[in-house]
């Protein structure tokens, strides 16, 4: 299956709302993804297509040495293709080459599918978070990983 990775925009947004919805039980609003857009200066945020279809999309925070991966889903009928690997590697690539050091991110300890994905990319547990996901009363696991700088 052909994926191409690019910078997402305020154009993917419909798209990318209903893959949100679709994946988390108190998804980000649309003005939420709307300000990371526009402060480009400090986020990253990123789409797959598959023939000109967004199937799935990235995001994070660059806090001076830190990539703060703060979202990650791919359209249900497209899950177990490798594209969340395919975003997330790209993700780590383009902040390894803007010299961040590391990067953390927050998964729920029920996630199986994630808690996979974020080991194979070699992410190490490094804390939990009582409570994280509110609505659902469950823990968040703390992962990091370090980054190999391209500078």
């Amino acid at each position: 299956m052909s994926v191409k990775i690019a910078q997402m925009t305020e154009n993917d947004l419909t798209r990318v709302m209903e893959i949100e919805q679709e994946s988390f039980s108190t998804p980000w609003s649309l003005n939420s993804f709307q300000r990371e857009l526009q402060d480009d200066m400090y986020s990253i945020y990123l789409k797959a297509s598959h023939n000109q279809n967004l199937v799935g999309y990235i995001g994070g925070w660059l806090i001076m040495e830190e990539l703060h991966i703060t979202n990650l889903a791919v359209d249900c009928r497209y899950r177990r293709r490798g594209i969340a690997s395919l975003l997330l590697a790209e993700l780590l690539k383009r902040a390894g080459k803007q010299g961040i050091d590391y990067a953390i991110l927050e998964v729920r300890k029920s996630n199986r599918a994630a808690l996979e994905l974020y080991r194979s990319f070699d992410f190490k547990e490094v804390g939990q978070r009582k409570n994280y996901y509110q609505n659902d009363r469950e823990d968040a696991l703390i992962m990091r990983k370090e980054l190999e700088c391209e500078l």
